[in-house]
């Protein structure tokens, strides 16, 4: 085969290329602008899976010819919105290739390669799953791994399996690849303790940290000795400042910090971000310590790809919601209020964030058990749904296992009476806004692919532009 020039993808058709692959792209664009025209999704993973199918090294020498290269950030919770908010600070400079729609198999990574025209830079969300062989296949210049959550197990493992893949596969980048990680997550602190150079990020402020973790913390024992970790501050699940009892192990210091964290219920946050070349004050327009997080391994990535400190703080300011996460729907004389839950941690801090804000009168939460949310839902009874319940007087569970979530509420506490089970998305909202008064906001806590159902539903209604449009 071949080799490539180091060219933009839009010279593609100037180039004596390769012709089956030239053939390639044309097709898996003909197969792009097909889908969005008859309203199929927008192509975020057909395209790419045509191509891939084709020509399973399309995606090696696509990658290969950006001219700076391509970065990557994976994690459990939060890899959408933290590359995002990366791309957000590059994009005055840069011009990106991005699987913004969050499709991140390498059939997704596949489509945004092909939808980048003239691109210079490969930003991606990957799949904790798909990483090993995305690495190998995009040879990045630098990683951002985010956290580690028990999360479909099913498909994934236990965290212990996933954090000797990501091990291996950090082991196997190119010598030159800046690696940044969540110290806080104490695998991840182990996967980047291992590599020379590595730059670890994190939350340094105690005042928000939890009283105890909470039960449905996942790695909390020494990943050298195996006894329980002793915890200075336990801020999101089981991410935090450790230590081993034994002296085996404990968080690394901070290279890159969010500090001075001021949560601002269901509107905002601030932080001051520090870093070695100083401290700034970002002012995110999104709430939750979550986001803090995500804010900050989006800066130490940014860091690591030639961005200005002035730059990562303004595209952080500049910044609203990510696809699905957090998102606020304008719905006539009312709102809706999306967020995204799909594990116990994540489920945990969208609830914690809703009763800082506020606990809401009328609740629409959605749970599905397809492939891509995981079939198994029994995670839901690690969720602490009951800070919710005091202020709370209707629920309308939907979804294909909407019984099951109602059952989780009931064994809550919450009254039979206050329970509505509405198995189609379509009509649990509609229920839902009819019970939420003119000028509020209805809150609908979706799994993933109900969320998917959710964004088909706006905007077929008109309320908002399909998802795939905004990611072309």
């Amino acid at each position: 085969m071949q080799a490539w020039p180091n060219k933009p993808l839009g010279t593609l058709a100037r180039m004596r290329l390769h012709p089956p692959l030239a053939l390639e792209i044309a097709a898996a664009r003909g197969v792009a602008a097909l889908s969005r025209g008859l309203g199929a999704g927008g192509g975020t993973t057909i395209p790419g899976r045509l191509l891939a199918t084709l020509d399973p090294g399309a995606v090696d020498r696509l990658a290969a010819r950006l001219t700076e290269g391509t970065a990557v950030v994976s994690a459990t919770n939060g890899k959408t919105t933290t590359t995002a908010m990366v791309a957000e600070i590059l994009r005055p400079s840069r011009r990106l290739a991005h699987n913004a729609a969050g499709a991140n198999l390498v059939s997704g990574i596949a489509s945004a390669l092909l939808a980048a025209e003239g691109a210079e830079l490969g930003l991606f969300e990957v799949d904790e799953g798909a990483l090993p062989e995305l690495l190998r296949r995009l040879r990045p210049r630098a990683v951002c791994l985010g956290n580690l959550f028990r999360d479909q197990l099913d498909r994934y493992g236990e965290l212990e399996l996933v954090a000797e893949r990501w091990r291996g596969a950090m082991a196997n980048l190119p010598a030159d690849a800046q690696l940044v990680f969540n110290a806080d997550d104490p695998q991840l602190a182990a996967v980047g303790q291992a590599r020379p150079g590595s730059v670890a990020f994190g939350i340094d402020d105690s005042r928000v940290a939890r009283p105890a973790l909470q039960h449905a913390a996942d790695s909390t024992h020494c990943v050298e000795c195996g006894a329980p970790y002793e915890y200075a501050a336990a801020y999101v699940g089981h991410l935090g400042e450790y230590r081993c009892p034994n002296g085996h192990h404990a968080r690394p210091p901070l290279a890159i910090a969010a500090r001075e964290i001021e949560l601002r219920g269901l509107e905002s946050a601030s932080f001051l971000l520090a870093t070695p070349e100083g401290s700034s004050r970002v002012e995110l327009a999104l709430p939750g310590l979550y986001n803090v997080y995500n804010a900050v391994a989006a800066a130490a990535l940014a860091r690591a790809l030639g961005a200005r400190q002035e730059e990562i703080v303004a595209g952080l300011q500049r910044f609203s919601a990510a696809f699905g996460r957090f998102e606020r729907i304008e719905a006539g004389d009312k709102r809706l209020l999306l967020l995204l839950i799909k594990n116990p941690a994540g489920a945990n801090e969208a609830v914690r964030t809703l009763v800082d804000g506020g606990t809401p009168r009328v609740l629409v939460a959605a749970l599905n058990d397809e492939i891509a949310d995981g079939r198994d839902v029994s995670w839901i009874w690690d969720v602490d749904f009951e800070p919710l319940l005091p202020g709370l007087e209707r629920l309308v569970a939907s979804g294909e296992r909407a019984a099951e979530l109602a059952l989780r509420f009931r064994y809550g506490g919450l009254d039979d009476a206050a329970i509505e089970v509405e198995p189609s998305l379509e009509r649990a909202v509609d229920l839902g806004l009819g019970l939420t008064p003119v000028g509020g906001e209805l809150v609908v806590l979706p799994t993933y692919t109900a969320m998917l159902g959710l964004q088909r539903i706006v905007s077929a209604r008109g309320l908002k532009r399909p998802y795939w449009e905004g990611s072309r």
